[in-house]
């Protein structure tokens, strides 16, 4: 997942992939802690997309209170 294709979502499309990828940050935990998880780099790479995607959100909420001004 890129910055620059979050950038192009709505606000709402990067809340609802925002509920997606920490769903999916709890079931690896889950996986983890019962000795199922395959894939333990999936864990750190879903960590980075929720850091792009707050980070996205943040920039669109200052740009919109810039905006207001």
């Amino acid at each position: 997942m890129n910055a620059s294709e979050l950038r192009d979502k709505t606000p709402d499309q990067l809340r609802t992939q925002l509920v997606d990828l920490k769903k999916e940050a709890f079931n690896l935990r889950f996986q983890q802690a019962t000795g199922q998880l395959e894939n333990t780099a999936r864990m750190r790479q879903v960590k980075r997309d929720v850091a792009r995607v707050k980070t996205i959100l943040n920039q669109k909420a200052a740009d919109a209170a810039t905006a207001e001004e």
